[in-house]
């Protein structure tokens, strides 16, 4: 499984593409981070990731995309960025028909650490250690794109068997659009009476 782990924001868009399947080891292919000027124009800016991220996907072409789910924070200028972000990654992905999958950052930091509050010296540290590289990937937001991809191939195959026993229970008992369907109970007359 090649996944291709995106962590949004405007002026660094951290990017890494991992390979490899849960239980066995991981290799890292790539990662950088999509920069974009302070000053430049918001429209500009988003143009310029989804230019980045268009890159990464042609060189790399991932199986899957992993995006960090935009979460609440007190600074909502930094949430709006992050979403606006976030939005190009998806519409990369989903224009080439690639499946995408949102995590949460206490999920990735989960998956790749063992907590959910394990702070980025942590998660750089880790992601160093699983994909034996020299030193841990600089800035911060690319090493959070690799725990990303990560996180993804580590929780895909547990995800899909979910799915498949949703999907098997679905379908062994009747939807609501069944049950709407189905005929109603005898009615007292509707006619009027005098």
């Amino acid at each position: 499984m090649r996944v291709l782990g995106v962590d949004p924001g405007l002026t660094r868009c951290g990017v890494g593409v991992v390979e490899g399947v849960a239980g066995r080891p991981l290799t890292m292919l790539g990662v950088g981070v999509v920069r974009t000027p302070v000053d430049a124009d918001l429209g500009h800016r988003l143009v310029a990731i989804e230019q980045g991220i268009e890159q990464w996907i042609d060189e790399y072409r991932p199986e899957f995309v992993a995006v960090e789910r935009v979460f609440s924070q007190h600074n909502v200028r930094t949430v709006m960025g992050t979403a606006q972000a976030s939005a190009v990654a998806l519409l990369c992905a989903s224009r080439r028909g690639i499946p995408v999958a949102l995590h949460t950052p206490s999920e990735v930091k989960a998956a790749v650490t063992g907590t959910g509050r394990a702070d980025k010296a942590q998660v750089g540290a880790m992601v160093t250690r699983l994909l034996r590289l020299g030193a841990p990937p600089k800035p911060a937001d690319a090493a959070d794109a690799l725990a990303l991809a990560i996180c993804h191939i580590w929780r895909a195959p547990a995800q899909n068997r979910l799915q498949r026993a949703v999907a098997r229970h679905t379908a062994k008992t009747p939807s609501a659009a069944n049950a709407a369907q189905a005929p109603d109970a005898p009615h007292a007359s509707k006619g009027r009476t005098a």
